[in-house]
């Protein structure tokens, strides 16, 4: 029998906006490749060292891996891996904008927070709306603007041998009609924050219809205070989360953007709506519902990240004062020469960024792998450093198949 106010989506958990978005991914945008830090560290690594093989601390993993409680929900969710499972990707929505206080129709579940970082350039930049960013910063964003005919303007960081914060003035300044404000917050590669002033400052002061995204892969690392209320208030902004960080989830791949909905709608039409790994979408529920997970990481990657800062400046050299996983040092020399020496002895380091010649970035590893980056890096710095020097981000990136950066 019949029935005209039967609604097939209340069925099977599914919102009518969640239906829509899905419906409508489609766009010739969605072929282009998604740049991750993962790309970045393997294109600046030596061609011989395999991901296997020694000491890596060059792309801001988490070596502690996902939590006991994630490692527990991925086991109890194979046995189901024969299933789609799609209601679990909108309950992750949920389990997250409740947690947070948000309407879930402003959460999107992403494999990362790379594709949503994409996307969102993709769909609010053009050639007469730049993307402005912050020099050094995470280049991933600048590719995505190269994709589609954007202007990137950089912007130095502001008091670079000091707080090395965005320059926020000078990003608005920057341009009269900017698609897109890339904030990092904390900032990849200097580990350092914004703020939350200066990010006020930002968002009230963007011209209208210009989208400030902030970046909040670090934020749980940090005593930075996040921006996802701009959310709630029905701002300009679109904030970005990632599982890869401290939760220890970089392969797994889990994230999220964070909007009105209205923005993220936008996201939609440009990929990544593909049914999520269900082992993926446990772990990060238990991860989220794991009260204690966030501070006793925080504590222990903090420990070991200020152990390291001190023993640097005991040295004599000097390091970016970062609230995350990483952290830039400066070499006084090339750093190119010392990441080619430090590989030599099977420790990884990484990368360089042009705007700071001289220094390279280091991703806070265990302590037992900090104590050989500190033993080899004492015998590098006191020693000649020539050697293989690694060819410029950009020339090895050209080697991966992503042809539309050339």
């Amino acid at each position: 029998m019949s029935n005209s106010n039967f609604d097939p989506s209340a069925c099977s958990g599914l919102s009518r906006r969640n239906f829509m978005r899905i419906a409508a991914a489609t766009s010739a945008l969605a072929s282009i490749p998604v740049l991750t830090e993962a790309h970045m560290a393997f294109a600046q690594r030596p061609k011989f060292a395999a991901s296997n093989r020694g000491i890596h601390i060059d792309a801001n993993e988490n070596p502690l891996g996902p939590s006991q409680a994630a490692r527990d929900a991925i086991a109890a969710m194979i046995p189901k891996g024969g299933r789609y499972l799609m209601d679990a990707q909108f309950e992750i929505n949920d389990t997250f904008a409740k947690i947070e206080g948000l309407d879930p129709n402003s959460v999107c579940a992403y494999a990362g927070s790379s594709e949503p970082l994409h996307y969102t350039v993709l769909a609010y930049t053009s050639k007469d709306k730049p993307l402005v960013v912050a020099d050094p910063g995470y280049e991933a964003p600048m590719y995505a603007a190269k994709a589609v005919g954007a202007p990137v303007i950089k912007v130095p960081l502001k008091d670079p041998k000091g707080a090395a914060s965005h320059d926020v003035k000078a990003m608005l300044a920057a341009s009269a009609t900017p698609g897109v404000i890339y904030i990092c917050n904390p900032n990849n590669p200097t580990g350092t924050v914004t703020s939350p002033a200066d990010i006020d400052y930002v968002v009230q002061n963007a011209p209208k219809g210009t989208i400030v995204l902030i970046d909040e892969a670090y934020i749980h690392l940090s005593d930075a205070p996040s921006s996802l209320h701009y959310v709630k208030e029905g701002k300009d902004v679109i904030v970005l989360r990632t599982f890869s960080k401290l939760y220890g989830m970089a392969g797994i791949r889990m994230g999220y953007a964070i909007g009105r909905p209205d923005l993220i709608d936008k996201l939609v039409p440009l990929g990544g709506q593909n049914s999520l790994a269900i082992t993926a979408l446990a772990a990060a529920k238990a991860s989220l519902l794991d009260a204690d997970l966030v501070p006793t990481r925080k504590k222990i990657i903090g420990d070991i990240r200020t152990e390291n800062l001190a023993w640097l400046k005991s040295e004599g050299w000097e390091a970016t004062p970062s609230q995350t996983n990483c952290f830039m040092l400066d070499v006084k020399r090339p750093g190119g020469e010392v990441l080619a020496a430090m590989a030599k002895k099977d420790i990884y380091i990484g990368r360089i960024w042009p705007a700071w010649p001289t220094h390279v970035r280091i991703t806070v590893g265990t302590k037992d792998e900090m104590a050989a980056f500190r033993k080899a890096f004492k015998e590098v710095m006191s020693s000649s450093t020539a050697g293989l020097v690694p060819e410029p981000l950009h020339e090895r990136i050209r080697e991966t198949p992503f042809s539309y950066l050339s």
